[in-house]
């Protein structure tokens, strides 16, 4: 009788109990990441407790400057748990029962620069700074710092504001769900799983959307450093989730995350149409850098195109190129945006539908925008991550 060796039955067998051991493995790291990026902005008060400004970056131009934040009281940390688990543990606990100091008086100093606001009911400021001083030139991050003066034990906190270099010849706007990263955004469960339990390059940005926005940011010479500024329908309490989003795939970051206003209110019991902020914030945008002309970039599964389409009729010449993402496939809605594309051609911009990134950085090289080299880098990691 012929004898069978065992090994393939063994072999099976242990992979079998080696599969809940990975996924166990794999849960417990997705946990400790959550839990520390959870835990981050309470590391600024060093487990004192006490009142802090949680700002997001600014944004501005040589003449006024716009910074946005949220005061929190926060409790002190009980001191037998200074390191370890038990400390990540009691930082989640205090990130749960902090609150927004409602009327609090911020005093924000950026430089000679000096302003003071005050929060409303949930605690969240918008700054609008006059900058009296004149900023160095070759700086365009600028340090900013703020402390609540009405709160006796106020923490002092910085931010950066993004001034555009004197050389900036070009500004680009662009969306995030469905144009940056597959969509999912405003489900802050959903995106962290994506982060931290697969690889991020191929489970959240788009192939070759990292090297189009890099080689965007350093246009033909490579160094431009052009401001990019990102629109999301989620709610800022997601800026957290982004910022990393932006961080592990080499994405310009650009001075702020525009996010949507979700306030709820009895006049108002529902967001802000994402359409509504969207035009707002590019509105802005011109009228701010009213001398710089415009790249918006978007996608064809929301009302990006109609919206883009309403600004360059608004201001004709402002808007380069319009760059929509092709992420469905309805023919009707293709002829839809190529009535859209006639209509903005008339104002001296051209709208591309394209279905990768690859077709949007050939656009933008033949007209300019990019370097032969950015090009290049985006061709080969469209490829690359297509494939994988």
């Amino acid at each position: 009788m012929p004898q069978y060796s065992d090994t393939t039955a063994d072999d099976s067998a242990s992979g079998s109990r080696s599969l809940p051991r990975l996924f166990v493995a794999k849960l417990i790291h997705f946990i400790k990441k959550l839990v520390r990026l959870f835990i981050r902005p309470m590391r600024g008060d060093k487990g004192q407790g006490g009142v802090i400004v949680h700002p997001y970056r600014g944004y501005g131009s040589h003449s006024e400057a716009f910074i946005m934040g949220r005061v929190f009281r926060q409790p002190k940390r009980l001191g037998l748990w200074k390191r370890g688990v038990m400390r990540d543990l009691a930082d989640v606990a205090r990130r749960l029962v902090r609150h927004g100091v409602a009327d609090a008086r911020v005093d924000i100093r950026m430089g000679a620069t000096h302003a003071t606001v005050t929060t409303d009911r949930d605690g969240y400021f918008h700054a609008h700074i006059e900058i009296t001083h004149t900023l160095p030139a070759e700086a365009i991050w600028h340090s900013v710092k703020l402390e609540v003066l009405s709160e006796d034990d106020a923490i002092l906190t910085e931010t950066e504001i993004y001034i555009p270099p004197a050389n900036t010849d070009l500004i680009v706007i662009s969306d995030i769900d469905d144009t940056v990263m597959y969509t999912g955004v405003a489900n802050k469960l959903k995106m962290l799983y994506r982060l931290f339990m697969e690889k991020a390059h191929r489970r959240t940005a788009f192939p070759g959307v990292a090297a189009f926005y890099r080689a965007l940011y350093g246009g033909v010479e490579g160094n431009r450093k052009r401001p990019m500024l990102y629109v999301s329908r989620g709610p800022w309490s997601i800026y957290e989730v982004l910022e990393m989003f932006f961080n592990m795939n080499r994405i310009p970051v650009g001075p702020i995350l525009f996010l949507r206003e979700w306030g709820l209110t009895l006049k108002r019991p529902w967001p802000r149409k994402a359409e509504d902020h969207k035009s707002d914030v590019i509105e802005n945008m011109l009228a701010l850098y009213d001398e710089l002309p415009f790249i918006l970039i978007g996608d064809s599964g929301q009302r990006d195109p109609e919206v883009y389409t309403e600004i360059v009729k608004a201001h004709p010449e402002r808007v380069r190129a319009i760059y929509i993402r092709k992420v469905d496939n309805d023919p009707s809605r293709d002829a839809a945006i190529e009535a859209l594309a006639q209509e903005v051609r008339q104002a001296g911009c051209e709208l591309v539908l394209a279905r990768d990134s690859a077709s949007m950085a050939e656009h933008a090289l033949a007209n300019g925008y990019i370097s032969e080299a950015g090009c290049q880098a985006v061709r080969e990691d469209t490829h690359r991550q297509q494939q994988e």
